[in-house]
C-alpha cells in the first residue's frame, strides 16, 4: 500500500478543521453584527446609568435615575421604539458590567480615554465636563507643584483620578474613593483637603456654601459617550445616528440645560457635525 504524502495527510485533517473554524468564526461574526437585532427582538434596551453624580446622574424622590444621563436614556428608548430598563452602576463597575452583558449600552458619563478604548467602543460624544480640584477658599493650592502639601481625594479609576495622577509630582497624597459622592463628602467633613470633581458639581457646592469653597485647579475637559462592547458594530451605528440626530435637532441641548443650566458644550456639538 502506498504511503500517504505529508501534504495529503495534512490536507485530510486540516481542511475539515479549518472549514469548521471558518463556520464558527462566521457564526460568531454574524451574532456580533446582529446584536442590534437581538435588542430589537427583545423589545427592551438595557441601559447602564449612575445615580451618584448629579446633576449628570442622580436620583429623584421616587429613587429612580434622574439627571441628564437618565433623560438621554429615556430619549434613546423612545427614539428606538423600545422599553427602557435601567441598570444601576457605580463608576468602577461600568465597564465590567458592560463586558458581561448586564447592560447593552452605557449612558453613564463615561469619558473617552485611550485606555478605555482598548476595552470598549464609544459613540460620538453626547456630553462633556471639565474636571477640577475643589477645596476651601483659603487653601493655598494653585497647581501640581502644591499637590504634595495636601491630601487630595479622587473617585477611583475615574478620569479625574487619571488626570490628577498624570500631573501629580512625587510625594502627592492621593486618596481614592469608590465614587464621587464619597470623595466629596470626605472633603466636606475635612478628611481631605481638596477633591477632584466636575466643574458642574463644583459650582453646585459653591452655590450651597457661598464663599467657603473655590476651584483650585482645572485638571482637564473630558467628553463622554454612549459605550458598547467592541463586537457590536451595528449597535455603534445606531448610537451614532441617535447622537447626531439629537444634537442637530436641539433635544440634547434642551436636556442639558434642564439638568445643568448651561447649553450643550461646543465640543459635543462640533463632534456631531
Amino acid at each position: 500500500m502506498r504511503g500517504l504524502s505529508l501534504s495529503r495527510v495534512l490536507n485530510r485533517f486540516l481542511v475539515p478543521v479549518v472549514g469548521s473554524l471558518l463556520v464558527v468564526s462566521a457564526s460568531a461574526s454574524f451574532a456580533a453584527d446582529n446584536y442590534w437585532q437581538t435588542v430589537k427582538d427583545r423589545g427592551t434596551i438595557k441601559v447602564g446609568v449612575l445615580v451618584d453624580w448629579p446633576p449628570y446622574a442622580g436620583s429623584n424622590a421616587q429613587n429612580q435615575p434622574a439627571g441628564y444621563d437618565a433623560d438621554v436614556a429615556q430619549l434613546l428608548a423612545k427614539d428606538l421604539g423600545l422599553k427602557l430598563q435601567y441598570v444601576i452602576m457605580t463608576g468602577p463597575n461600568r465597564i465590567p458590567f458592560l463586558l458581561t452583558d448586564k447592560a447593552d449600552v452605557l449612558v453613564a458619563s463615561l469619558a473617552i480615554t485611550p485606555e478605555r478604548e482598548k476595552q470598549v467602543q464609544f459613540s460620538i460624544p453626547y456630553s462633556a465636563a471639565s474636571m477640577v480640584l475643589l477645596g476651601p477658599a483659603n487653601l493655598k493650592l494653585s497647581g501640581p507643584a502644591d499637590f504634595p502639601k495636601f491630601k487630595i481625594g479622587v473617585p477611583r479609576a475615574s478620569t479625574t483620578d487619571i488626570g490628577v495622577s498624570k500631573v501629580a509630582p512625587e510625594g502627592t497624597k492621593l486618596r481614592r474613593f469608590d465614587d464621587d459622592a464619597s470623595a466629596l463628602q470626605a472633603m466636606l467633613v475635612g478628611q481631605i483637603d481638596a477633591v477632584g470633581t466636575s466643574s458642574v458639581i463644583a459650582a453646585d457646592v459653591q452655590k450651597r456654601f457661598p464663599g467657603k469653597y473655590k476651584v483650585l485647579y482645572v485638571v482637564n475637559e473630558q467628553v463622554m459617550a454612549i459605550t458598547m462592547r467592541k463586537d457590536r458594530p451595528e449597535l455603534l451605528k445606531v448610537m451614532n445616528q441617535f447622537v447626531k440626530t439629537n444634537v442637530a435637532n436641539g433635544e440634547f441641548d434642551k436636556l442639558f440645560k434642564k439638568s445643568l443650566g448651561t447649553p450643550l458644550p461646543q465640543s459635543v456639538v462640533k463632534a456631531a457635525q
